[in-house]
Formats: C-alpha cells, sequence, structure tokens
C-alpha cells in the first residue's frame, strides 16, 4: 500500500497511513453538474442560516429561549454544511483527493459533531413544544434562557465528548491493506472497515453512534408528540387546538426532513441493493439538503420571524428617509 508509515507510538503493531485517498465521487457520471448543484445548495445554507441568526440577534422579540434554540439550529447547519461542502469541492472538482491523516480525523470529527448537534436540537425543541402545550401555565418557569443555554451546553459537551472517543478509536487500527476510503468525507464506517486487525470497538462505536444519531433523537421526539396529541385531545376550543398545531408545524417538518431521508436510506441500503453512485449521492443529499430549507420553512411558516422581519424592514425604511431628510436640510 502507498503512502504507509509506522505509527510513532510505542505499540508499533500498529500501521497509519500518511494519508488517505477518497475515492467517493470520483466515478459518477456527469459529476460536474452535481458539484455545481451542491455549490449552489452551499451558497443558499450561508446566505438563509446567516439571515436567520441575524433576524433572532436583530428582533428583540425573538429573545427567547425557544429561538435561542433556532439558532443554535441554525449556527449548527450552518457549521456542518462548511466542514463537508467546500471539502467536497476541493477534493472532486480540483482533484485534491489525497487527504492527511490528521485532516482526515478532523473532517470526520466535525462533520459528524455537527450532524449530531442537529439532531439534538431538533430534539430540544421538541421538548420546548412538550412543555409548551402540555404544561402552557409553567412554560416560562421551565424553559427560560438559562435552561436553554444549560441544554445547549450539555449537548455540546456531550457530543464533544462522545466524538473525540469515536475518532480517537481510529488510531488502534491497522491499515495494511488499502488506503483508498469509498466515500465523499472521511466518514467513519468506510475507514474502519478497512482494518486489518480486530475492529470490534469500532464497530460497537458504530452502532453506539447510528443510535445516538439517528434512532434515540426521533424515538423521543415521536413520544414528545404522542403527549402532545394527547394533550390536544383534551383543548375543548378548536381555534385553540388549531393554533397549538400551528406552532409545531414548522418544528414537524425540520424533524421530517432531517430524520425520514437518514432513515428510509438505511432501511434501502440494509433491505435491497443500491448502485454504490446512488448510495453516496443519496447520503450527500440527506446532510446537504436539510441544512439549506430548514431557514426557509423557519422563515415562511412561523409567525413570530415573518413579523419581526417586516419589523425590522420598517425600521431600515424610518432610518433610510430620516438619513435622507438629514442629508437634505444639511445636518450631518
Amino acid at each position: 500500500m502507498s503512502s504507509m508509515q509506522s505509527n510513532s507510538s510505542a505499540n508499533l503493531t500498529f500501521v497509519r497511513p500518511a494519508t488517505f485517498f477518497l475515492s467517493g465521487l470520483s466515478n459518477v457520471p456527469h459529476a460536474k453538474y452535481y458539484y455545481v448543484f451542491l455549490s449552489l445548495v452551499y451558497v443558499v445554507t450561508v446566505l438563509g442560516n446567516s439571515f436567520i441568526m441575524c433576524i433572532i440577534y436583530l428582533a428583540r422579540r425573538l429573545h427567547t429561549a425557544k429561538y435561542i434554540a433556532v439558532f443554535h439550529l441554525a449556527f449548527s447547519d450552518l457549521c456542518g454544511s462548511s466542514a463537508l461542502i467546500p471539502k467536497v469541492m476541493d477534493t472532486f472538482l480540483f482533484d485534491h483527493q489525497d487527504i492527511s491523516y490528521e485532516a482526515c480525523m478532523a473532517n470526520m470529527f466535525f462533520v459528524l459533531h455537527f450532524m449530531n448537534l442537529q439532531s439534538l436540537t431538533l430534539l430540544a425543541l421538541a421538548y420546548d413544544r412538550l412543555i409548551a402545550i402540555c404544561f402552557p401555565l409553567r412554560y416560562h418557569a421551565i424553559i427560560t434562557k438559562s435552561a436553554m443555554f444549560l441544554i445547549i451546553g450539555v449537548m455540546w459537551i456531550f457530543s464533544v465528548t462522545f466524538f473525540l472517543v469515536v475518532v480517537g478509536s481510529v488510531s488502534r487500527i491497522s491499515f495494511c491493506i488499502s488506503n483508498v476510503i469509498d466515500t465523499y468525507y472521511c466518514d467513519f464506517a468506510p475507514i474502519y472497515r478497512l482494518a486489518c486487525n480486530d475492529n470490534s470497538v469500532n464497530i460497537l462505536m458504530g452502532k453506539l453512534c447510528f443510535g445516538i444519531l439517528i434512532c434515540m433523537p426521533p424515538i423521543l421526539i415521536f413520544v414528545s408528540y404522542f403527549c402532545i396529541s394527547l394533550a390536544l385531545l383534551k383543548i375543548a376550543h378548536g381555534v385553540d387546538r388549531n393554533k397549538a398545531i400551528k406552532t409545531c408545524t414548522s418544528h414537524l417538518m425540520l424533524v421530517a426532513i432531517f430524520y425520514l431521508p437518514i432513515l428510509s436510506n438505511n432501511i434501502a441500503y440494509a433491505t435491497t441493493y443500491i448502485n454504490p453512485n446512488a448510495r453516496l449521492i443519496n447520503n450527500s443529499l440527506t446532510q446537504t439538503i436539510p441544512p439549506m430549507l430548514n431557514p426557509i420553512i423557519y422563515t415562511l411558516k412561523t409567525d413570530e420571524v415573518m413579523q419581526s422581519i417586516k419589523e425590522l424592514y420598517k425600521r431600515s425604511r424610518v432610518y433610510a428617509t430620516m438619513e435622507r431628510n438629514m442629508k437634505c436640510h444639511g445636518i450631518k
């Protein structure tokens, strides 16, 4: 195998490659058109999430615990896409498919970490809706800004710790057969499958990663919405029920867009044969499309956000008019 060097640690049985070779999207027909599409997705993602973060920061009415979580979701979407798409562009569009071992580990950590934060933030928003509908009188006492910052802080500590362990487990693998990774980024599973020594620990970490990242949050979200449904049935007035349902609509759309493609892909891969190119494109779309759509959904489907945008626009028009009038009268 090319580019192999012995690990500098005392245990000389482990062999670490100097570089990995990402082969994922290089065999996809007309791939350059797909890279153009991904670049457009990234531009919309950056603009959309930056826009929603600015609106939340500037609009005082959005300085609530709920929108702290929405701000964090937009931040996680922006960072997750930035960890993935520019590197994919550089790797395959500009033929930089060799990536150093250290850079590969960093890429793995940041992509998985921010994807996990997206998942956990959707769970935090489900908790917010659960308290708002099931315990409306206690909502402002339970869901405070401090409580939401604490939840986000715990999420970061857990995610950083867990994925440092996941990435660290790669250091006990010997890569003495191949250094070619058949994917578009340094994904954990394709890397540990290259091991020529015992990788049972890595397989266990992979299963834990799947359970924590993909399975646990949607199960808890489903349980929360089951409780919400029971609470809604007890609401006597249809108007109040419809108003409560409307507050959940945007969140349910985000949950569906994030989890359904991932779960569908995993079920399909486990039950049927899928062309490797189709599998890679499906996986890349499930990671890049939700961060692009999330700010659009929250902007168009949430009355508070739309009202804040209108107020900020009117305020900017007033300031612009005042500045013009001052210039006309020679006031600096």
